[in-house]
């Protein structure tokens, strides 16, 4: 009987459980048993090939499959196989900085000199370090206030967004009183408040393959806290060919991931995840949620990383993939290797340039990481066109494909069918067939993909509402809430 871990974005498909028993004597049998017990979980694992997606790793207890048998990798009675799906040292030279800490300084940070471990020699290395933080964020939040509050002497941060509300509830970083506020002067006052003794440099625009390489040259440590695929793969990508190590977390609903990539000798991010998933199949933080504790425990865990690569304490997180699952309280060490046919950071690297990052994530440009209609040339709607038709008695069928939960939070009255689901459930949709169908999301881009599907099965009258409830919110009916 193997034992199954199943990734918290996968548990909808086996409805709702952590882990999963089936028979098996190799992976490969085993993962077979379990798209037989819940089929709706095999498309999320394997191609139309039948062959394991390129984002998704498994491991046999703490060993990738990969360096093993590959799916023919036996299983022991007490073996477990975990899914691991994606979810977007320190320097020596510090000579050019002084070595002295104030005596203000030695009394804030005494608790750090007391460390026998620690003590004044790690307190300097902090001291004359420096940390790029790529995002200021619900990552960025906790890696910028601890980074500050142990002294690391220069923090750089880069984002180009203002506060939100939806915002506060998991980016520490910024109060009420910051909404509508740019986060980089938010994150500067916060961390200046923290400790006056840290140098803060800001980068107000979005990190891009022009800009990337002399943005992070310089710092000796990257910690990316980004929330989307195409500025992941170019932190990993700038990281290796600069030569700086990079601090990596992630966190989806009640699940993250960290690890250290780019160190001498470790892996990179592309030796983990050759490649994204594809558009849409992993919801935004915004589309899927997030527990607001998460980013605090995994930006805490990247803090402390950085904070044992730059004093030269410990033992970093090179080789190895944490995994935490908050719901159960479950922490996982899984081991990665560096991959030598790595085409960034293998022994005959094919990529020594920075690419298009968008066109290589498979999203469109200027798109945010939303289907963009205008190249899909998929027909829409906006709200006050709906609203007018709605004024004038000739409501259109209106189909929903958020999650029930989202349903709960406000609605348009519509019909509820879930995007994953759409696909198995269009026979409730044939009455309406020939008449125009409004569909909908939070804010568009999950609607496309349902119109676009439903084109594809024939429902040509299938319209995007575009911008979603949101928009109704902001243009119709401002006292419906926003989430």
């Amino acid at each position: 009987m193997a034992h199954i871990y199943i990734p918290s974005p996968l548990r909808a498909y086996v409805d709702d459980q952590s882990t999963v028993d089936v028979e098996g004597a190799t992976v490969e049998e085993a993962l077979a048993n379990l798209v037989r017990q819940h089929p709706a979980i095999g498309k999320h694992l394997f191609a139309e090939t039948g062959k394991l997606r390129q984002f998704v790793n498994i491991y046999r207890n703490e060993e990738d499959i990969r360096y093993l048998d590959r799916e023919k990798t036996a299983l022991g009675p007490k073996d477990e196989i975990s899914i691991v799906p994606s979810v977007a040292g320190g320097a020596e030279g510090d000579a050019c900085m002084p070595h002295t800490l104030k005596p203000e300084e030695i009394r804030r940070y005494s608790r750090h000199l007391t460390l026998p471990e620690f003590g004044m020699e790690g307190q300097r290395k902090l001291k004359t370090s420096s940390v790029l933080v790529v995002g200021a964020g619900g990552l960025g939040s906790p890696l910028a206030l601890y980074l500050a509050a142990a002294g690391v002497g220069k923090i750089g941060i880069v984002d180009f967004d203002v506060v939100d509300e939806t915002n506060l509830q998991r980016q520490i970083l910024h109060g009420t009183k910051d909404v509508g506020r740019k986060k980089l002067a938010s994150a500067r006052e916060t961390i200046h408040d923290i400790n006056p003794f840290v140098e803060v440099e800001t980068f107000d625009a979005a990190l891009t393959s022009e800009n990337a390489l002399d943005i992070l040259s310089g710092y000796d440590i990257v910690a990316d806290g980004t929330d989307n695929f195409p500025t992941r793969y170019l932190v990993n990508d700038a990281c290796v060919m600069l030569g700086i190590p990079n601090a990596y977390a992630s966190i989806f609903r009640f699940e993250g991931q960290a690890s250290v990539f780019g160190a001498k000798d470790g892996p990179c991010y592309r030796c983990l995840y050759e490649e994204p998933p594809p558009p849409g199949l992993v919801p935004s933080c915004a589309e899927g949620g997030v527990l607001g504790i998460l980013p605090g425990m995994v930006g805490t865990v990247q803090a402390t990383e950085v904070i044992k690569m730059l004093s030269g304490i410990g033992e970093p997180l090179i080789g190895r993939l944490l995994v935490i699952d908050a719901l159960g309280m479950h922490f996982r060490a899984l081991h990665i290797r560096r991959n030598p046919a790595c085409q960034v950071c293998g022994d005959h690297p094919s990529q020594t340039e920075l690419i298009d990052y968008q066109a290589f994530c498979g999203i469109p440009a200027q798109s945010n990481g939303n289907t963009m209609n205008q190249e899909t040339s998929l027909p829409e709607i906006t709200v006050r066109e709906l609203k007018s038709r709605i004024d004038q008695g000739n409501r259109p069928f209106i189909l929903d494909v958020r999650q029930p939960h989202e349903y709960d939070i406000v609605n348009l009255d519509g019909t509820l069918i879930p995007l994953d689901e759409l696909a198995d459930r269009l026979d409730e949709l044939e009455d309406h067939r020939d008449a125009d169908i409004v569909v909908h999301c939070r804010s568009g881009g999950r609607s496309s993909r349902a119109v676009q599907l439903m084109h594809e099965h024939g429902f040509e009258h299938a319209l995007n509402l575009k911008g979603g409830v949101l928009a109704w919110s902001d243009e119709i009916d401002p006292s419906m809430p926003q989430y």
